[in-house]
């Protein structure tokens, strides 16, 4: 009885944060993300979604326009520090005053900035705003300097992290005292032991211990942060391809450098086949260690983050697009059912991703570790070379 209890009081407060999150989403998808006006056309619709995925250089929740036909943003300032002709510059986000379509001048360290869709250009000297070029989408007067600001996504990276330090840091503290943790330990102790038994053991094997650590970092960070972007606060971090690149570079390294010698030789010089098919072999090889192994981490992860948030504004715009049109509930009530269903999905692919790529990533480790056996030169269980047979495979197997 408890247990169900536990599981009723569980669905409940699961169905109010997405029921709020769709109503959230809803206000979001009203108001404009320029100072324009509220959002009705497909055009302003698409505009406002890819501007929703992107990552931004201030926490902006949510704008409003009240009864004076003025606009009034909710959010906060982020740091902006950048490396301009003149040097470093650092300035609050607040001095572009929300404006995305580079028509404030921020003068700051000698150079000029203007911020066009959430890039920071420095103008040039003597400009006192953008001259587009031909393409209608590059400023001819202006360069991008080096951007190192806290942006949304740094932001939800940050706070990531100090949660997984304070979480993790509790469970090790309640194991030095008590084999049993308590409080939210008792939700990471089977997520811990899950990641260890069911991919770190099974495809690294008995050198898993080195590579565990990096491994649970990976699988919270994701999940948390999948979580995360399905809040109303809009993070979208796993949905910025830079941090879903650094991820699988993180993973490249790893690999790269605990490969063993068997592993380097079986990629480029490859036993048991011709010598001439060999050089063609290690070309492969390598374009699949360094290249395609990379690449698929970070573009599954990055596609199916995009095209979930991409999915959910697309339903929750339903209620723009189809006003005024009959539907059966009303289209408010389709695009909020709707919404929150896929919202519910979302919730399994958070836990999906995280748990693919964390698997791929062992998978991959485990290949540059193991111990590989060749195929002209088998042993049994005693160190005894076994005839190079079919059925002596089989049995070696």
């Amino acid at each position: 009885m408890k247990i169900a209890r536990l599981s009723v009081k569980f669905l409940v407060v699961l169905t109010v944060l997405f029921s709020l999150n769709s109503a959230f989403a809803q206000e979001h998808a009203v108001a404009a993300s320029n100072d324009e006006g509220p959002v009705n056309t497909n055009q302003e619709i698409n505009d406002y979604i890819q501007h929703h995925i992107k990552d931004s250089h201030d926490f902006h929740l949510y704008s409003y326009t009240d009864a004076a036909g003025e606009r009034h943003h909710v959010g906060f300032p982020l740091p902006v520090i950048l490396w301009a002709s003149n040097g470093p510059v650092a300035f609050m986000s607040s001095a572009f005053h929300h404006d995305v379509n580079g028509e404030v001048v921020v003068e700051a360290g000698g150079s000029r900035f203007v911020n066009l869709h959430d890039k920071i250009y420095e103008l040039e000297n003597g400009a006192d705003e953008l001259v587009m070029g031909a393409d209608g989408h590059h400023p001819e007067n202006a360069s991008k300097p080096l951007d190192f600001s806290i942006s949304k996504s740094v932001f939800g990276i940050l706070i990531i992290g100090l949660l997984m330090l304070f979480w993790f840091s509790s469970l090790a503290r309640q194991y030095k005292k008590k084999n049993i943790p308590t409080g939210f330990g008792r939700v990471l102790e089977p997520l811990v032991i899950y990641v260890r038994d069911e991919i770190a053991k099974p495809n690294i094997g008995d050198k898993y211990r080195k590579f565990t650590g990096y491994l649970l970092t990976v699988f919270f960070f994701i999940w948390i942060s999948n979580l995360l972007g399905l809040t109303p606060f809009g993070f979208n971090i796993t949905g910025q391809i830079a941090v879903t690149a650094a991820l699988a570079i993180f993973t490249l390294i790893i690999y790269t450098f605990s490969g063993t010698k068997d592993y380097w030789m079986h990629m480029l010089w490859m036993p048991g086949v011709p010598v001439l098919i060999r050089p063609v072999l290690a070309i492969i090889e390598l374009a699949g260690a360094f290249l395609i192994k990379p690449f698929s981490l970070l573009v599954r992860l990055f596609a199916n983050i995009s095209a979930g948030h991409i999915v959910v504004m697309s339903l929750i715009a339903i209620m723009i697009t189809l006003k005024g049109e009959l539907t059966p509930f009303g289209s408010t009530t389709l695009s909020f059912i709707l919404s929150l269903f896929i919202t519910l999905i979302e919730v399994l692919v958070a836990f999906l991703q995280a748990y693919i790529f964390t698997m791929l990533s062992a998978l991959f480790i485990g290949m540059a570790v193991a111990d590989h056996v060749h195929d002209e030169h088998l042993h049994d269980a005693q160190g005894h070379d076994i005839e190079d047979t079919e059925a002596s495979r089989r049995e070696f197997i």
